[in-house]
């Protein structure tokens, strides 16, 4: 009872908004009702505003409930249907993924992108978009505001995506699979991949989903290696700094244990222990709390200062979505996979 008393006020406040995102997002697929909550939740932080009342909660949703709605998104998974798939599909995949990475750091210090938004631009692009970046802003504790901007940026060219692959893929003559692997390894969102593989062929539709479902689970190893980097930075600090804490600097403090939970809950659903008739359900449950997080985070997401950030952040965004359309692209052509 006293833990509704202290969070349940904000996330009533959350949910409302994000019920409404949901319902635009349905209506407008291509746009989703993430952006709908992150745009819902800054118009109503810049003019209504969030009651005290509130604040905990609206926190708590922008914190835990996106750690959450990753663990239950992948209950959604099934390691063995993506197993074959993720191997046909292997080094277009991680090839891809160094060149987001490289382009993401490279570029952005060039034009001085602040680090957490580098970071966020290049996951979101290397693996799959919002959930991606839900899963990684936790571990280097990016900002609200930074979680938006790269959200909205990663959205932008979901949309290009979507308008443009269709059309190059018939001007480059493609096969179903060549041009499911490339929509599959160079569109950054799930429903995005959907969306431009189906409009291309049933064959590339079902082909490209599943190759995007194995570039999700991207998200384990690489969550694992910024906790590990940002360990180290923490541990090493502390120790230049003479802190008597570094001695007892533990690992599992900031080890992203909801990661390890998405993880079994992708076992699960692999094992058959999830019934498959509740998939679709837990798939919505999903979305519905990656809506609600967002929304949260749009209230607490200061858009003047996203502002200010400029648009060197876009920039950063179209440079490494370029990229990693541009090497997944010559790598099939150079391999005879197109």
């Amino acid at each position: 009872m006293n833990w509704f008393r202290t969070f349940g006020p904000g996330l009533l406040f959350v949910l409302v908004p994000s019920a409404v995102a949901a319902w635009l997002g349905s209506l407008l697929p291509i746009i989703g009702g993430p952006i709908f909550g992150i745009v819902l939740g800054m118009i109503i932080n810049h003019t209504y505003g969030k009651p005290a009342s509130a604040l905990k909660g609206i926190l708590f949703s922008s914190k835990k409930v996106l750690q959450w709605a990753i663990i239950v998104l992948g209950a959604g998974l099934s390691l063995s249907q993506v197993w074959k798939t993720g191997l046909e599909s292997l080094s277009v995949m991680l090839i891809s993924l160094a060149a987001a990475f490289l382009a993401a750091y490279g570029f952005g210090r060039l034009m001085r992108v602040p680090f957490n938004l580098q970071t966020l631009i290049g996951v979101g692009t290397a693996i799959c978009g919002g959930s991606a970046i839900a899963a990684v802003s936790p571990i280097i504790e990016a900002k609200e505001r930074e979680i938006a901007y790269s959200i909205s940026t990663i959205f932008l060219f979901n949309i290009v995506a979507v308008l443009l692959f269709p059309a190059l893929g018939h001007l480059f003559d493609m096969t179903q699979t060549g041009f499911g692997l490339w929509a599959g390894t160079a569109i950054n969102d799930t429903s995005s991949v959907v969306a431009a593989a189906y409009s291309y062929g049933d064959e590339a539709g079902a082909y490209g989903t599943i190759v995007k479902l194995a570039r999700t689970t991207m998200i384990i190893p690489i969550s694992l290696i910024f906790a590990g980097i940002l360990a180290y930075q923490k541990k090493r600090s502390a120790a230049n700094a003479d802190d008597p804490s570094a001695v007892n600097f533990s690992f599992s403090k900031i080890f992203p244990w909801f990661i390890v939970w998405f993880l079994v809950a992708a076992l699960l659903n692999t094992t058959g222990v999830i019934p498959p008739e509740s998939l679709p359900s837990i798939a919505k449950l999903g979305k519905f709390m990656i809506i609600m997080a967002l929304t949260a985070i749009g209230m607490n997401a200061d858009f003047r200062s996203m502002v200010k950030t400029g648009f060197r952040p876009i920039l950063l965004g179209l440079i490494v979505w370029f990229t990693v359309a541009s090497v997944s692209l010559l790598i099939q052509l150079a391999t005879g996979n197109t």
